[in-house]
């Protein structure tokens, strides 16, 4: 019996939800880009980890769907992703710092974007190990990760929108809808 057998409805399912969300966030940000005034100063701080977010679980649903992984494919995966992303973490608590003379980042800011993703990939990191000792216990980690990264990055998507839309009115308070 192999260690993935059974995981690959769920894996198809979780990376077809992070590929969508990511096109429709491209989507987003292209219908946006001519109001490239009505971003908030540092928004793509907070816009492209996001992507990177639907773009780690789409690349670790693919690998995990791959035929024939052994525990040395699976740890080496989990461990590049983990210490690449946990790296990734270091950017993005830069990128919020650099701009807060222009927004003052607040705890949800904090929660969403700095401390939830890298409790994530640090639990992916440590699955690398994980894995060797107790294999079952640890695919049921990792799904538990990928499926909390998904919901971190619809979060995170979903305030950017919220806010570019809050910023326009602000921007414009005579302009009425219809």
């Amino acid at each position: 019996m192999s260690l993935l057998e059974g995981w690959d409805n769920f894996y198809v399912i979780l990376g077809s939800a992070a590929a969508g969300l990511m096109g429709l966030t491209f989507v987003i940000i292209a219908l946006l880009s001519d109001r490239r005034r009505a971003h908030p100063a540092g928004m793509s701080g907070y816009i492209t980890p996001t992507i990177v977010h639907f773009g780690t679980v789409l690349a670790l649903s693919a690998f995990l769907s791959m035929p024939h992984q052994n525990m040395t494919s699976l740890s080496l995966g989990l461990g590049v992703t983990g210490i690449g992303t946990l790296t990734y973490t270091v950017v993005i608590v830069a990128n919020i710092r650099r701009f807060a003379s222009d927004y003052a980042p607040v705890l949800e800011d904090w929660l969403w974007h700095a401390i939830l993703p890298t409790a994530v990939y640090g639990s992916l990191f440590a699955m690398a190990f994980f894995i060797w000792r107790q294999p079952q216990q640890t695919m049921y980690g990792i799904a538990a990760s990928l499926t909390l990264l998904l919901f971190i990055g619809i979060h995170n998507a979903w305030d950017v929108a919220v806010s570019v839309t809050v910023q326009r009115k602000k921007d414009d308070p005579n302009k009425t809808e219809g």
